[in-house]
């Protein structure tokens, strides 16, 4: 018996040294995600614009001897106004101490929606991708972004919840109309993702999904479950994120390392 309890407290002991509390995780993780969307060179914009327009998230992950960043395929902005310079751009910092960096495209797969940035600069510290698929429903997860960006502006917030379920990412729309391309060729060949039960927004696309105990990237924060139209994304948020699995990305970095 003596035994029995003894083996319990080590690994209770053992449980506390590998998980790390959320705050000092968050402290260790918050300057590798970053904002992405576009940005002018330092002069006056023109055609009316802002200086910078926030998209969305990303995240910073090591590949080989070199840091990309990781977002959703459709953050990236497709509407640059090239005559006028403004470039795809990414956002480090926070707030006014924010610092911007023109970035490129490296790799783009619209199929799970992902997307691999290069960008200027000094390396910024990585997240820790998670080697494999062991998630299993019922986990504790948290992801941090930049919500309604455009109006709260670049300031990391951080959402917990639980992956609820493993689920095909075809969702069947309500109208045939509502169906792209990219949704098509899902409904032909569907994978899994991971459905979250927790709170997100526009701007949380292309966030990290990561377990809370430690830090290790599981997923991509890929959309929210629309109910009625984007307003109520805002007005009555329906609690239900989908993230895409960290085996899709370690595939789209496969020829980088």
């Amino acid at each position: 018996m003596v035994r029995v309890v003894h083996f319990l407290w080590l690994l209770l002991v053992c449980g506390s040294v590998f998980a790390e509390e959320l705050p000092d995780l968050l402290e260790r993780i918050t300057p590798s995600v970053v904002g992405v969307g576009a940005a002018y060179p330092l002069r006056a914009p023109t055609g009316g614009r802002p200086p910078r327009r926030l998209m969305g998230t990303g995240f910073v992950v090591q590949a080989g001897a070199d840091s990309y960043v990781v977002t959703n395929a459709h953050v990236i902005p497709t509407d640059l106004d090239s005559d006028g310079g403004e470039q795809l751009a990414i956002f480090s910092g926070r707030g006014n101490h924010s610092q911007q960096r023109f970035a490129t495209v490296l790799k783009n797969d619209p199929q799970h929606d992902l997307a691999v940035l290069a960008y200027e600069g000094d390396r910024l510290p990585a997240m820790s991708l998670a080697s494999d698929d062991r998630v299993r429903p019922g986990e504790r997860v948290a992801f941090t972004g930049f919500p309604i960006g455009a109006v709260l502006g670049l300031y990391p917030i951080t959402h917990e919840g639980i992956v609820s379920a493993i689920t095909p990412v075809a969702r069947p729309a309500d109208q045939g109309r509502q169906l792209d391309a990219v949704q098509m060729s899902r409904l032909r060949a569907p994978f899994d993702v991971y459905q979250l039960d927790a709170i997100a927004y526009p701007g949380n696309s292309g966030s990290a999904v990561y377990r809370s105990a430690t830090g290790e990237v599981i997923g991509v924060m890929n959309s929210v479950f629309v109910k009625e139209s984007r307003e109520t994304l805002l007005s009555a948020p329906s609690g239900i994120a989908y993230a895409i699995p960290v085996r899709h990305l370690h595939a789209l970095l496969k020829d980088l390392q």
